[in-house]
């Protein structure tokens, strides 16, 4: 279940900062609350972060080794040296590789670009640098976005008679590389650390061309957001810079990608343009994303970017299905450990780290998926928020044969003989170093939205928002929504509440939730947008949450009874060995177990239970914490938890449970209400009757929501859903496009009804 995490908790002292920064700033106090615990404590710290400003830049040779570079390539360009450039495949290092291109032939050198394709590997390699002396013969090789763990490599380019720098942004090694090389992460004067390497390459553009490299920070700007590290500090200062240029100068690179696109914001960057550049290094072809960002014909540039295109869509396709693939291994396997590892042989490389990073956000742990070719699995890691990766592959180093990245990415080497080992040593580390907490699916709150056409102005001076700067999330908490798909059978919902009108996008699986008499807290964004001239204010939807309290006994009593249909399921545990077994496994572990139950008095039974988040009809994440279902949806997919227990004996298990261990209560616990059902010919007679006459009345997508639009036609709610059920199984009655429809004249039996003859199965057990 997702937790709501209140963003911050202030102190008297703190709250009365907070309230003085505001009313000098004039803004809300709300907003002064987002800046103060996003680490802005000071109404100056405040000012500059909502006027990001290139005023802002830090001098490029506080970092270490940049004066020594600018001196090499000064050397370079005097005496006319070859030079050649190293970059990486992603559109960080394509973005870098288009910075300190442009950057060079700005100061006067022309450089050789070299970027590998995916199936070379990350980062440089023999095979690679030979490709280079063999075609160009370079006497300075720079790299950038790579090259901090390659020390071998950058001693065999000595060896062949080149100097080297090397520009990267990654974590540092035990060993680095012997000769002129700028990180971020390096220990020297420079304050900040999160550059991506498009970043890093830019400050040395900033130092060999001065001001000149400005014109370059759309690149840098678009390989910062790609690369998903903080928008904070100097970054955000990097990305505003650059989204200004972009809206107002935008490259005919830039404008292909985007299209029609008419606000470009940093989210636009992010799923717009990267991952078309990010497509074309995964299809193996990293080659047309730079030549799209390094050549000035705009012919070419068009069929370039339609290319990308292309490219971005048959990633699309790829992803979906390896995503698939890897979910049915996780219901093979499980996912309750502290981290979920795949492999597969049949799956591309390029599109692991994608869909590991799709796991890792379902599944709420860090996830590895690999492709093994042979005897060695490459592979790609991608972790939660609390969880460094990297610091957790560097302690179980032995089992790995290469690895490198960063705290929430990492490219990973390993043996078919020691995958398992690094499985197994991998869970070890991070069950050792965290706790249930940090695999907790979260959605940090800013509290209740209030004021939103004001809140929403004052939210847009955070952008651009990322990691380290998150979009602010904000509540309201409700009863019944009259949610309606925006179209005919779309997935994407419309509804208004609290004075704000609402998206939810694919919240169509949750329609009978939303529309349930449930209270609820509804987790949204605000979202400003403008087109022709004018402004629209919408809430887009990011969760919806039981809040506890109110009634849902209607659904949950239709989905009872498509429970009952199917063959029998037989008990295997009274009601004090199933509570005794739910005691034994809380116990052993916080995640892998699902009780479900049909029936909201089943609870009451079992007190080993007690504190275990209860969700409803269906589950809201894929994290497999410990969790009571209740009244589950026919669709509802349990398979990826070790245990699943029928804490109410259901005739039939109407949900996927897959290789999970399956424990039925044989008591008939909950089922009071189908048991009382009168499914005598008279009485369900009286409700067709009723029907027939009243059909204008029935409305609703379900039978619970026709229930509770009709009253029943007179009849209880659970009365009229289960007649309405056996009438439609009958094929007396249809339930379409939202309205009943009566057939009459045909003949039929009540026991060609499933749900009739499961019922009187049920009432015989009694």
């Amino acid at each position: 279940m997702k937790k709501l995490v209140r963003e911050f908790e202030f102190t008297a002292e703190q709250l009365s900062a907070v309230r003085a920064c505001a009313a000098a700033l004039g803004i809300t106090e709300t907003t002064a609350r987002l800046l103060y615990a996003r680490g802005m404590t000071t109404e100056g710290k405040m000012r500059a972060f909502l006027n990001p400003s290139r005023s802002h830049f830090l001098s490029p040779f506080l970092m270490k080794g940049m004066r020594e570079a600018k001196e090499l390539l000064t050397q370079a360009r005097d005496e006319e040296w070859r030079v050649a450039l190293f970059g990486d495949y992603d559109a960080d290092g394509i973005g870098a590789l288009a910075v300190l291109s442009r950057a060079m032939r700005m100061f006067g050198i022309e450089p050789y670009l070299y970027v590998p394709e995916r199936a070379e590997g990350y980062g440089m390699s023999v095979a690679a640098l030979d490709k280079i002396f063999d075609e160009f013969l370079p006497d300075l090789i720079v790299t950038v976005d790579c090259g901090i763990s390659n020390a071998d490599e950058v001693e065999y380019a000595k060896e062949q008679g080149a100097y080297v720098i090397v520009t990267d942004h990654h974590e540092l090694p035990d060993r680095l590389p012997d000769c002129i090389t700028i990180n971020p992460k390096l220990k020297d004067e420079y304050p900040y650390d999160n550059l991506c390497g498009a970043g890093v390459a830019f400050k040395l553009a900033c130092a060999l061309i001065g001001d000149k490299a400005f014109e370059l920070v759309d690149f840098a700007a678009l390989s910062t957001v790609a690369d998903s590290v903080p928008l904070t500090d100097e970054n955000r200062d990097i990305v505003a810079e650059g989204l200004k240029r972009i809206e107002k100068r935008p490259r005919p690179a830039f404008s292909a990608l985007l299209g029609k696109t008419s606000e470009v914001t940093a989210q636009t960057l992010a799923f717009t343009i990267a991952p078309r550049i990010n497509a074309a290094g995964r299809m193996g072809d990293a080659h047309a994303a730079l030549a799209l960002f390094t050549t000035e014909n705009e012919e070419a540039i068009s069929a370039l970017a339609e290319k990308l295109n292309l490219y971005n869509g048959e990633r699309q396709r790829a992803c979906d299905e390896l995503y698939a693939q890897a979910v049915e291994q996780i219901r093979e396997e499980g996912a309750y450990g502290n981290v979920v590892m795949l492999a597969a042989e049949n799956w591309n490389a390029g599109f692991v780290g994608i869909v590991a990073a799709r796991i890792a956000e379902e599944f709420s742990r860090p996830a590895l998926l690999f492709v093994r070719r042979g005897d060695m699995l490459r592979g790609s890691a991608r972790s939660v928020e609390s969880v460094n990766i990297f610091e957790a592959l560097k302690a179980c180093s032995e089992y790995i044969e290469e690895f490198g990245g960063h705290a929430q990415a990492a490219g990973v080497n390993v043996t078919a003989e020691n995958f398992p080992r690094l499985k197994a040593a991998l869970d070890e580390y991070i069950g050792a170093h965290h706790g249930r907490e940090d695999f907790a699916s979260k959605l940090y709150v800013a509290g209740e939205g209030e004021d939103h056409v004001r809140i929403a102005h004052e939210l847009a001076l955070l952008e651009p928002f990322g990691i380290g700067n998150r979009r602010p999330l904000f509540t309201l908490d409700v009863s019944r929504l009259d949610a309606a798909p925006v179209k005919p059978l779309s997935p994407h919902l419309s509804m208004s509440a609290g004075g704000l009108d609402f998206m939810y996008f694919n919240g169509a699986k949750e329609l009978k939730f939303l529309r349930s008499d449930l209270k609820k807290t509804v987790v949204y964004e605000y979202n400003l947008s403008r087109f022709r001239g004018k402004e629209y204010l919408k809430g887009f939807v990011r969760a919806v949450l039981p809040a506890g309290g109110g009634d849902a006994s209607p659904e949950a009593f239709e989905n009872t009874l498509r429970a009952l249909r199917g063959e029998p399921v037989a008990a295997t545990a009274t009601t004090e060995e199933t509570d005794a077994f739910l005691v034994l496994a809380r116990s052993e572990c916080a995640y892998g177990l699902a009780a479900v139950c049909y029936d909201a008095h089943t609870l009451a039974s079992f007190p080993s239970l007690a504190g275990v988040p209860v969700e409803v009809f269906r589950l809201a994440s894929g994290n497999t914490e410990n969790v009571v279902l209740y009244a589950p949806d026919e669709g509802c997919d349990l398979s990826a938890f070790r245990d699943v227990v029928f804490l109410d004996r259901p005739p039939a298990l109407a949900v996927r449970t897959g290789r999970a261990n399956v424990v039925v209560n044989g008591d008939l616990i909950g089922y009071g209400g189908l048991c009382r059902l009168s499914a005598a010919r008279e009485d369900l007679l009286a409700v067709f009757a009723a029907l027939r006459t009243g059909a204008d009345r029935v409305t609703g997508a379900t039978y619970a929501e026709a229930a509770k639009r009709c009253d029943g036609l007179g009849f209880s709610a659970e009365e009229f859903i289960f007649a309405l059920a056996v009438f439609e199984e009958l094929g007396l009655v249809s339930l379409e496009e939202g309205r009943l429809r009566v057939f009459r004249g045909k003949k039929t039996e009540l026991t060609n009804s499933q749900t009739y003859n499961a019922v009187l199965r049920l009432q015989e057990l009694q």
